[in-house]
């Protein structure tokens, strides 16, 4: 059973540091089901891989079996994938081995430990029941860039097809304590199993290790459930639990944060110019079919009901109290049938792929991926330009330059309090020039609101077109 996780951040073996493991030396821990070795087969300024490999005994593994039920054929507690297969095995070992590391902390550089270095993770056998779909379910949402290679059943019978291992590298920029969470935390849902009795205190493992980011990922409840094997009692007390210590409200934190923005805005009229900006793209455009991508309570929506050219729109939101909010605001119980069949809301996730997202001429999203994790922006780039890849996109973002003449705003602060980010033009640029060129498209940028000659426009425009 192995991991292993390199980096290209320099010094490379500053990985070293953070794993308190020295790449100069093998290292040795004893586990109740074998030996968990540590080792760097490469050691550079400029790359550096350590190795996690697990030897695995099969007869210690028959030997702790008191009490398990019984086994579908005879030999199956000798014959299985356990010693090949990562499993709650190497989560376990990941803690006990890499456990300073995986709590976050480095008493010689702890400055280290808070830095976002880039990190590959490979595992080349991995048990993923849902195969790679569900792979990506987990991580893409995180932040990764994904490969993976499902292993054929028998290669001397192709037609048997695919079995339920895949060969998987994960990529991505973070703390290393967040990439060991994740791992730690998915490898055995990905099982769907674990070696050992779940109980209360996986709820509190749970809770140490994921409540950062499981809150906010799409499938929260069917990772909880499946790490906690399923026990309905225990699933229901980490729900409720991740909820408590995420918000009280995020809703309705986020609904004060927003009217918050929208005073500091107020009096140069910004949302209404980036609204009929939008708009005007839109129109010049001919498009016809619009998804609005993270649509809130509905204002552009209802700029675009206006238009009788625009034929189909759909609006889509991770949060349900928006959506409820936007109902109310666009009068859907009110409307015809013919405008409740050309306008729809959908709750979703834009880091999740979604079908439903599919299919449409123009797809908006207005003052959104400032409020996701930079490392996100990955999986959100790869839903909207390589999947639903609809004929343009029009996206919209703080210009942080122009913060300085907002009035009560701090130096330094963001204007709205759950941004993650605020770009500068060549940020934006820089990043909207990345993705239409992975992606084959064009790009062209404009300014909304009133612009400054040194400072810019409040607002930035990307225009990408097929």
């Amino acid at each position: 059973m192995l991991l292993t996780i390199s980096t290209t951040y320099k010094p490379a073996t500053d990985l070293g540091f953070l794993l308190y493991k020295h790449p100069g030396q093998v290292q040795s821990f004893e586990q109740s089901y074998g030996t968990a070795h540590v080792l760097y087969p490469e050691a550079s300024e400029e790359r550096c891989t350590v190795a996690l490999l697990l030897d695995v005994d099969p007869i210690d593994l028959v030997r702790g079996r008191k009490g398990k039920a019984p086994e579908a054929f005879a030999l199956q507690q000798y014959v299985n994938d356990r010693p090949y297969a990562a499993s709650s095995f190497l989560s376990v070992a990941i803690a006990d081995v890499f456990g300073t590391a995986l709590a976050g902390k480095c008493k010689d550089r702890p400055d280290l430990a808070e830095t976002k270095i880039p990190l590959r993770a490979e595992l080349p056998c991995l048990p993923c029941r849902g195969g790679e779909s569900f792979l990506r379910r987990l991580f893409e949402p995180l932040g990764y860039e994904i490969q993976a290679t499902a292993h054929q059943l028998d290669p001397r019978f192709p037609d048997w097809g695919k079995s339920q291992y895949l060969s998987v590298v994960l990529e991505t920029t973070v703390c290393l304590r967040d990439l060991l969470a994740h791992l730690y935390v998915l490898i055995p849902v990905m099982d769907d199993d674990k070696h050992y009795w779940v109980g209360e205190d996986e709820v509190e493992k749970l809770l140490r290790h994921a409540k950062s980011w499981l809150p906010s990922h799409p499938d929260r409840e069917m990772i909880t459930n499946r790490y906690l094997k399923h026990k309905r009692t225990l699933t229901r007390a980490a729900l409720s639990r991740l909820a408590e210590e995420d918000a009280a409200d995020p809703d309705a934190l986020e609904e004060s944060h927003g009217a918050e923005e929208e005073a500091l805005e107020e009096k140069i009229s910004l949302n209404d110019e980036r609204l009929g900006q939008v708009l005007a793209v839109l129109r010049r455009a001919q498009a016809r079919r619009i998804i609005d991508l993270g649509c809130g309570e509905g204002k552009l929506l209802k700029a675009l009901m206006e238009h009788k050219e625009f034929e189909e729109l759909l609006g889509l939101d991770v949060s349900f109290r928006a959506l409820e909010t936007a109902h109310r605001r666009l009068r859907l119980d009110k409307q015809p049938e013919r405008m409740k069949d050309r306008l729809k809301l959908i709750q979703g996730s834009l880091t999740y792929r979604d079908s439903r997202m599919s299919g449409f001429d123009a797809a908006t999203c207005i003052e959104v991926i400032e409020h996701m994790d930079e490392p996100r922006l990955k999986a959100f780039e790869r839903v909207l330009f390589e999947f639903a890849r609809p004929r343009m996109v029009v996206l919209t973002t703080p210009n942080s330059e122009y913060n300085c003449k907002f009035e009560g705003l701090p130096a330094g602060a963001f204007r709205h309090r759950d941004h993650r980010f605020e770009w500068t033009r060549t940020q934006f640029q820089s990043w909207c020039d990345r993705v239409a060129s992975q992606n084959n498209y064009q790009v062209s940028f404009l300014p909304v609101g009133p612009e400054d000659p040194l400072l810019g426009p409040p607002t930035q425009m990307g225009v990408f077109s097929l």
